[in-house]
């Protein structure tokens, strides 16, 4: 018996395959185009599909006695369906800035706090219920013929066995969940003018859907008696996979985004998160939630420093038969070990993410001299991002956050300078785990639940979630970075006017 987690990327979605131990065995990944110009950011939901049945077919011709898959997905992107599920349009992705004017009426109609006491969101335009407020005013031809409303999960999970559900953690990523009552949030859809109709059903994350239809069952070579869970947000999936269950640890989640993941054992308080931006939603445990802490860049703006500044490093370092970072981090080690790089980078080279939430911040790099040199840019920053992320941690304090710890994943985890650099700079111990998909891995470990091959999630993390080191923070090396964090925690007010 074989258990698996799907995970449905912004660029592309993979299918990674455990036996009943938990023991990795093997994975499939296929991704899909993106369409990004100045006023529509949108992806094509029939591709993602054909993705999804591609990476299923691959691991069934090695792996025909899968028995359930976990299916995970990124959150808010969109699309309305006609009866079968066939897309009307092209998804609107979370960075797409139509729904901005829908969202300021929607603010003006309801108190933006009551928005967020109800849906654990400070209202933006990134969710799906402005989203759909756009499709009906500026596409009503679309939206008079739609019969469903759904996220990706949700739509890869009617796709494959014909049920219409949504797990709540993903539910709450469209502005439309009441996060307390576990239900659609009747006020906010009237108040929205659409249709609760077109909703899915909400249910715990983890909750099995049912079973394969017939035909996709024929077209992959998977059984008609898999499984098919509805596993959640894939920041919530990826805090199942760190093994983080209560609130003495968080989720590092160093991938392209920096994400810090909290748990909290009860209802955070909902004053104080939207005063950071920070976002609220169920946990896979009941009575338990997590929030998001993030910055748009995390492991990109280091891509971006490689990519643009490391040119000849990269040759240098491919004839030593190393990789980049490793150079350029041994480089920093030589020159200036025990020390600050002493730069500020501001890392929103994407824009800002929490507590700002500020499309239109930018991206600097302050205190360069002649001196300077592509190893010094490349550690402030890593310094930039872990300096980004205190920052969140302190908007945090007044929530009702008690983590002591960190479980870092993803590429970044495998750097043990910038794992070391985050320990003291949040003065926190992390441990980093082996696994860089963390959110497949925790879809499998409620999919390995739901088909009965683990007990419960205690007994799944002790067969599938890995340690590899752990990074203790050095005090006098805290003490140095705090004097450079002091000067950051004023760049932004600083930068912002300027661009």
């Amino acid at each position: 018996m074989k258990i698996a987690g799907l995970d449905i990327g912004t660029t592309g979605c993979k299918l990674t395959v455990f036996d009943e131990d938990g023991v990795y065995l093997d994975r499939a990944y296929r991704d899909y185009p993106v369409s990004r110009d100045a006023g529509e950011h949108e992806m094509d939901a029939e591709g993602i599909l054909e993705g999804v049945l591609a990476v299923l077919k691959e691991m069934a011709a090695k792996y025909p006695d899968i028995a359930g898959i976990g299916v995970t997905s990124f959150g808010e992107t969109c699309v309305l369906t006609d009866e079968a599920g066939k897309a009307l349009h092209k998804a609107m992705l979370y960075t797409d800035p139509r729904g901005s004017e829908e969202c300021r009426g929607l603010a003006e109609q309801m108190d933006p706090k009551t928005i967020a006491s109800v849906t654990g969101v400070r209202p933006h335009e990134m969710y799906s219920l402005p989203k759909a407020m756009w499709l009906k005013k500026h596409r009503p031809e679309i939206y008079a013929n739609a019969k469903h409303l759904f996220l990706m999960e949700d739509y890869v999970v009617f796709h494959l066995t014909g049920q219409a559900q949504i797990d709540y953690s993903l539910a709450s990523r469209t502005m439309g969940f009441d996060i307390m009552a576990f239900k659609w949030s009747q006020e906010m859809f009237e108040a929205a003018g659409i249709d609760l109709g077109l909703m899915s059903k909400p249910a715990p994350a983890g909750a099995v859907a049912g079973t394969l239809l017939p035909a996709v069952a024929r077209a992959t070579g998977l059984s008609e008696k898999v499984q098919i869970l509805s596993v959640g947000h894939d920041q919530v999936a990826a805090a199942v996979g760190a093994g983080v269950f209560d609130a003495s640890r968080a989720v590092d989640g160093a991938g392209t985004v920096e994400c810090i993941t909290p748990v909290y054992d009860n209802v955070p308080k909902l004053n104080v998160m939207y005063e950071g931006n920070f976002a609220v939603a169920p946990y896979v445990i009941p009575g338990k939630y997590v929030a998001y802490a993030f910055s748009y860049t995390g492991g990109a703006l280091i891509q971006w420093c490689i990519d643009t500044l490391a040119k000849q490093e990269k040759k240098l370092a491919k004839s030593q038969g190393i990789s980049v970072n490793e150079l350029l981090e041994a480089e920093y080690e030589k020159c200036r070990a025990g020390r600050p790089s002493g730069l500020l980078v501001l890392p929103h080279f994407a824009g800002a993410a929490t507590p700002y939430m500020d499309t239109g911040s930018k991206g600097a790099v302050l205190g360069l001299t002649a001196a300077t040199t592509v190893s010094d840019i490349y550690r402030a920053c890593m310094e930039g991002v872990a300096f980004e992320m205190l920052l969140n941690a302190e908007h945090l304090k007044g929530s009702g956050i008690s983590f002591g710890r960190l479980h870092a994943t993803g590429g970044g985890a495998r750097s043990r300078v910038w794992m070391q650099m985050k320990a003291d700079i949040l003065n926190l111990p992390i441990t980093a785990l082996k696994t860089v998909d963390a959110g497949t891995v925790g879809s499998a470990m409620l999919t390995g639940i739901a088909v009965g091959v683990f007990a419960d999630l205690t007994d799944a993390a002790k067969h599938m979630v890995e340690e590899t080191a752990v990074y203790e923070p050095d005090a006098v090396m805290h003490e140095k970075y705090m004097e450079s964090y002091q000067r950051y925690r004023r760049l932004y007010e600083a930068v912002r006017p300027l661009v």
